[in-house]
């Protein structure tokens, strides 16, 4: 396949997907430039950090088949993952639940999209240590993307960074955006989200 690519004017990225059986291993150890991790890894609801040797595009096929949810999308993408949802459409074939069920993910899916256009993507790493939620996408001391599953207060470690910082709260499906008061860097502070349910806090440098 490389060969073939190498004849191209445009190369494409050449991946390897997991189904289930594949360890983790076996995928990074392989040519691919991207790998889908599976269920036998431990990538379900909650999918660890990712350390950056590949790509990983994180498919709902190789964790449940059809499932997801908004959580989970949030939680793969500050975890360094390019989640995706294999849809089920009208349920023609794989008849998961009603069609509208998957509106959220989607529409959660769509925000995450929305966001990384908006961010220095290829600049940020996860850094779970930074929020107390574990849930934490960051270029430290410029910006932070931060989820808070739960919704409530989260603790953000802004003990590296000099200035302050504009916020932002985003309602992971709807994408509503409420400005927060501008938080300082310097040491960890506490936010609230002003919202009901989980929520997005966006970090930037002023």
């Amino acid at each position: 396949m490389r060969e073939h690519e190498r004849k191209k004017p445009e190369q494409h990225p050449v991946g390897l997907t997991g189904h289930g059986a594949e360890r983790l291993s076996s995928l990074l150890a392989s040519p691919a430039d991207w790998i889908s991790p599976g269920r036998v890894d431990g990538y379900g609801e909650d999918p660890p950090a990712w350390e950056g040797k590949k790509v990983s595009l994180l498919d709902t096929d190789h964790i449940w088949g059809v499932g997801g949810n908004p959580s989970w999308a949030w939680k793969s993408f500050v975890r360094g993952h390019n989640p995706l949802f294999m849809d089920p459409y009208d349920n023609a074939v794989l008849g998961r639940g009603a069609p509208e069920r998957w509106e959220p993910l989607r529409r959660a899916l769509g925000e995450t999209r929305r966001l990384a256009d908006r961010v220095d993507l290829a600049a940020m790493v996860p850094r779970d240590d930074l929020a107390s939620t574990t849930y934490c996408l960051a270029r430290p001391g410029v910006e932070y993307v931060v989820f808070l599953p739960g919704g409530g207060e989260v603790e953000v470690d802004l003990s590296g960074a000099d200035g302050s910082f504009l916020a932002e709260w985003i309602h992971p499906v709807e994408g509503t955006i409420t400005k927060g008061e501008p938080v300082a860097g310097g040491g960890k502070r506490r936010e609230r989200a002003p919202l009901t349910g989980p929520a997005v806090l966006y970090l930037r440098k002023r």
